[in-house]
């Protein structure tokens, strides 16, 4: 499994051109780009990779040392989020004005965070402007790479020395078991859906001695207990609003903490609001959970609000709503619970840590490959250009989620609609409950070894 994704910011003074770098390095025009100063206010983020290594950048508005106006202060602000929760710093400088005072007054800023700043001296293309980017030596910060974010020259270079700069980051997902290393379990959902209260409410089970210690990331709280005698980690989130409805540098900022928090997450209990019914919105977060191959329980919270005489009818409305809804992850377990009066949550970490055993959980290969003979004798592959589609061995690759391999004549001829069967086959057979589960498909000519025709 991957590792969890670093934080890297885009900062220096206005007009110097970190927004046209932050569109070079992630290949895409996302930034919003304009002549006058201030057109960057909030915080942008997006994933970026350079020679195998993951990142996330955040450009960042003009930094104005002595600003005294309220919007260039507040544009501060959120610099300094940026700065406090990143984990390497991409300096950007304009080589064609040279060193002003606000570059030595950033950089004295950037010195004392004590961590990895890369300085991009900006705006080297033309004639003769390269070796001005010398100058910038005198800030202190490391050596200054020339680069054209405008053309794309030099990039290449300072992503060189930028991934060659980034930490290592901790390990998603626990190590073997008894390591030690315990199962966290993320809180998600939209905003005002009670995660703080349901966070609230499992802590104060009697049951659990709980001790709050600071996050072991920046991403967010981390809260370490003892559930039925073992260890769990629980990651409380803000609250996911869909990308239009973001109003402020702080809600983007939020969105991102609680992405990485699934990110660095093994099982994650997505809240839905039994008053409000189920919204678009929760597809789409539960669609970041199985991208990132999360164990993923379904809870409906405030199920306290539904009247008593309606609530065998309404579960069953609200089970058919989740199911079409949801119908990329049919394997999510559902339970329904009132956070506020504690009504069905002592149940849902105990359902949480039976999804993370089965994400580890192995088949023998003895049993997959009997399977495979089994389910290819019942439903044989549709053939492909008159030539028969042929399954030989399956093997399982991984786990977190659970991976497995299967050797084919011709991987490309798979109809998705096979690999569905193959999928819901295994689950039958197997179970893996709550996690999603990877199918790769691998070429294999040598028929010799054929398990099923």
């Amino acid at each position: 499994m991957r590792g969890s994704v670093p934080l890297v910011a885009i900062v220096g003074r206005p007009q110097v051109g970190k927004s046209t770098l932050f569109n070079r390095l992630i290949g895409k025009r996302q930034a919003i780009v304009g002549e006058e100063p201030g057109t960057t206010r909030d915080r942008l983020y997006a994933d970026a990779v350079w020679d195998g290594v993951e990142f996330t950048l955040v450009d960042t508005g003009g930094l104005v040392p002595w600003a005294e106006e309220e919007l260039l202060v507040e544009v501060g602000r959120q610099v300094a989020t940026a700065l406090a929760e990143a984990e390497a710093i991409l300096f950007v400088v304009d080589a064609s004005q040279g060193l002003v005072g606000a570059d030595e007054e950033i950089a004295d800023r950037l010195r004392r965070t004590a961590k990895p700043v890369l300085l991009a001296a900006n705006k080297i293309e033309g004639k003769g402007r390269r070796p001005a980017a010398a100058e910038f030596y005198r800030l202190g910060v490391g050596t200054p790479h020339p680069i054209s974010a405008l053309h794309g020259t030099g990039t290449g270079d300072l992503l060189d020395a930028l991934v060659a700069a980034l930490p290592k980051m901790e390990a998603l997902t626990p190590t073997e078991p008894g390591s030690g290393e315990a199962p966290r379990v993320a809180i998600v959902g939209r905003p005002n859906v009670g995660k703080s209260s349901l966070l609230n409410t499992i802590l104060g089970q009697e049951r659990a001695i709980v001790s709050k210690v600071p996050g072991t990331t920046r991403d967010a709280l981390d809260t370490p207990l003892t559930w039925r005698k073992e260890r769990v980690i629980l990651i409380d989130t803000a609250g996911i609003r869909r990308r239009g409805r973001m109003g402020s540098a702080v809600e983007h900022y939020s969105v991102l903490r609680a992405l990485r928090a699934i990110q660095r997450s093994d099982v994650v209990l997505l809240l839905l609001d039994a008053a409000e019914g189920t919204a678009a919105q929760d597809a789409h977060i539960g669609g970041y959970v199985v991208d990132e191959g999360r164990g993923l329980v379904l809870v409906v919270n405030k199920w306290d609000l539904v009247p008593h005489p309606m609530r065998a009818q309404a579960r069953a409305e609200y089970e058919a709503k989740i199911g079409r809804l949801f119908r990329f992850a049919p394997y999510a377990p559902l339970s329904f619970v009132s956070a506020l009066k504690g009504q069905g949550t002592g149940e849902l970490l105990d359902v949480a840590l039976k999804v993370q055993k089965e994400r580890r959980r192995q088949v023998p290969a003895d049993q997959l490959n009997q399977w495979l003979r089994d389910v290819v004798a019942q439903h044989a592959p549709p053939s492909a250009a008159g030539r028969p589609l042929r399954f030989y061995a399956v093997a399982q690759t991984g786990i977190d989620p659970p991976t497995f391999a299967f050797s084919v004549s011709d991987p490309q001829t798979i109809h998705f609609s096979y690999q569905r069967y193959l999928e819901n086959a295994l689950r039958q057979a197997f179970g893996f409950p709550g996690t999603p589960l990877r199918l790769v498909y691998r070429r294999d000519r040598k028929t010799s070894r054929r398990l099923a025709s």
